[in-house]
């Protein structure tokens, strides 16, 4: 779909009239298009009423409220200034109805962004979402056990392909960039401010270093400045971006908190690295445990929660029995003889395990069955790791 210059202006407009996460904003721009939305604010006068339809039901006063702050900013606004500090930014602008725009985002329905301003790959959203995607997120003042998880997480995912996604502040944040970064780069950062000006100013070269292969994006126009709802609201975003939100490591009260109460609003997976038991850094991800997140301790772990039904994921570690199987001495053994990588065969699993060639081959299919394990031409391998 191609998208008109009065539609993308329009839009860009309205993520400058209104704070993210505006539904009365949503609900006038979705409901009459952005372009006609855009008109009727202009032409409405402070104390007047506002358009039919949108004062029913006894909400004449909110709305009013809506139409009030809307056209305080549009008298002031310079919608030309802040284009041309994208431009002079190398950033673009992507609207709904561009094919670069990340079509989850409309799950957030009349809470969605009007527009997102993008530094880097435009298409590297629409990518993405189009395959698998992790938010890794989690506390600023992060220890030097959550840094190395989240980094090595970010870096084994991106391994596999899969996108990494977070919020580009202190602590977890740059380390699950940074991990992206020394693997295959595939990351996008959510600021609260512009664009134009990374924030926090420490970490303007990691996020610079993020454009050149991911993105770095926001909702408001450049020249915005981060604010503390600014923070909470764009977590919407990198819960709906994503596939599932990882919590590394988080307090008691972590704003990490948002990011997983926003996944859970939108279906999305939910998951918490435990850390220990003596850490107070790690109280919110073991109360996020206590509720119900999936416990991750790998990145294997994290594909699993990511991949379509039917795909295996991680495999239980070499020498480990599952806690919930009813398996039999001998197909435990087979199991522990599994080698960590690489194929093997019945023969070589039967000597190790101390069991018969047919006791081994009858074992293996059982655990093939199972979903541990796959075959082919005879030979066997954990099934997440493929030829």
């Amino acid at each position: 779909m191609t998208v008109s210059m009065d539609v993308c202006r329009a839009f860009a407009t309205w993520s400058a009239l209104c704070e993210p996460g505006d539904e009365a904003a949503g609900i006038l721009v979705q409901s009459l298009g952005p372009v006609e939305a855009l008109r009727v604010v202009s032409e409405w006068e402070p104390g007047s009423r506002v358009p039919n339809g949108f004062d029913s039901r006894g909400e004449r006063r909110p709305w009013m409220l809506s139409f009030e702050r809307w056209k305080l900013r549009l008298m002031d606004l310079d919608l030309d200034y802040h284009l041309r500090t994208l431009d002079n930014v190398r950033g673009i602008l992507v609207v709904p109805g561009d094919p670069r725009w990340p079509e989850v985002l409309n799950d957030l329905g009349n809470a969605r962004p009007h527009a997102l301003w993008v530094r880097g790959d435009p298409h590297a959203l629409v990518r993405c979402v189009q395959g698998r995607s992790v938010s890794l997120v989690g506390a600023r003042a992060a220890t030097r056990y959550g840094a190395d998880v989240a980094g090595e997480l970010a870096y084994e995912l991106n391994q596999q392909g899969v996108w990494v996604v977070s919020g580009g502040a202190y602590g977890i944040d740059a380390a699950a960039h940074r991990g992206a970064m020394s693997s295959v780069g595939l990351s996008v950062a959510i600021m609260a401010g512009g664009v134009d000006s990374f924030y926090p100013a420490t970490n303007t070269g990691l996020l610079e270093q993020l454009t050149n292969k991911g993105a770095v994006i926001a909702e408001v126009p450049c020249g915005w400045r981060p604010a503390k709802q600014r923070f909470l609201l764009r977590n919407r975003l990198i819960a709906a971006l994503t596939q599932a939100t990882v919590v590394v490591e988080a307090g008691a009260r972590s704003g990490a908190v948002s990011t997983v109460n926003h996944a859970r609003g939108l279906g999305r997976h939910v998951a918490a690295v435990p850390g220990p038991v003596t850490s107070s850094a790690s109280v919110g991800c073991h109360q996020l445990l206590r509720e119900g997140a999936v416990c991750v301790t790998s990145a294997a772990e994290i594909i699993e929660l990511v991949s379509p039904i039917g795909v295996a994921g991680a495999p239980i570690p070499s020498g480990a029995q599952s806690l919930f199987s009813n398996r039999s001495p001998e197909c435990s053994r087979v199991l522990d003889a599994m080698p960590k990588n690489g194929w093997t065969t019945p023969e070589k699993i039967a000597r190790i395990a101390g069991v018969t060639v047919a006791e081994a081959r009858s074992n293996l299919g059982i655990l093939e069955l199972e979903g541990l394990i796959e075959s082919k031409s005879g030979k066997y391998t954990w099934k997440h790791l493929g030829m």
